[in-house]
């Protein structure tokens, strides 16, 4: 099984968040519906990779 590095994991968590950030403007600020699920899809993808992202961490501060 591969794990991604951390650093790997925050640069995919840092741009989900930035996809879930604009959707959700778009949503708010425009009432565009296909925006807000586009937000939730980003969000949930993001919340998966939490978990991953501390395992990964583990393993790395297990290492040094």
């Amino acid at each position: 099984d591969y794990v991604m590095a951390s650093n790997e994991l925050f640069a995919t968590m840092e741009s989900l968040w930035t996809e879930f950030q604009d959707n959700h403007s778009k949503f708010l600020d425009k009432g565009n519906k296909a925006a807000a699920t586009r937000a939730r899809k980003a969000v949930g993808e993001l919340k998966k990779l939490v978990t991953e992202y501390r395992k990964a961490s583990v393993l790395e501060s297990k290492r040094s």
